[in-house]
């Protein structure tokens, strides 16, 4: 299996982070913006890589495959159902939120730091999750951390500095053990 990916596409990012822990063999092909491949327009004639809706469904592919921690926790429906939950409100409303932040100067009827406080409701929440537990939903991780760590590390990567001292040390926590991971340093290596 060959995937197209743009180097920092956060869908592009899960998708490859669960292909790489169920062991898929996936030939991973960098694409430049200015210069697609041939291949990639045969199989998509606008050029595009996983979009948002797509890389969920490679992710629930792959761990079809292979799930050896249950990153789909069928052990636990409940925490399943929220999983589910979860990522639709990260790759909508957060996702929104996310590029207002990150963009703000596209959008002057507001200063950037309005753009992060619309979605400090979601880094309390997330926050509260990660209270009684290393990851969102369980003790090990699940397919809803995998889905949200690319687009939290886009969010605080757009004021480092603030999201370092930011009431959120648990979602800190919690990003940096991603970033740091084996897995997530083996999808990043170029």
């Amino acid at each position: 299996m060959i995937l197209y990916s743009f180097r920092r596409c956060p869908w592009a990012m899960r998708a490859r982070l669960a292909l790489r822990y169920a062991g898929c063999e996936v030939e991973v092909c960098e694409v430049a913006l200015k210069n697609k491949p041939a291949e990639l327009l045969a199989l998509s004639p606008k050029g595009t890589v996983p979009v948002l809706e797509e890389s969920l469904d490679i992710m629930r592919w792959a761990l079809a495959q292979n799930d050896p921690q249950d990153w789909q926790l069928r052990a636990n429906p409940a925490a399943a159902q929220q999983a589910h939950a979860l990522i639709a409100r990260n790759d909508s409303t957060f996702k929104a939120q996310v590029n207002l932040y990150k963009y703000a100067e596209r959008y002057p009827q507001h200063p950037r730091a309005y753009y992060r406080q619309q979605a400090e409701a979601w880094l309390a929440e997330l926050e509260g999750l990660l209270e009684s537990r290393p990851y969102l939903l369980a003790d090990q991780p699940s397919i809803a951390d995998a889905a949200l760590l690319p687009l939290m590390r886009q969010f605080a990567g757009v004021e480092p500095q603030w999201f370092a001292e930011a009431a959120y040390p648990r979602l800190r926590s919690w990003l940096e053990g991603w970033l740091a991971s084996d897995l997530f340093r083996s999808i990043m290596a170029r």
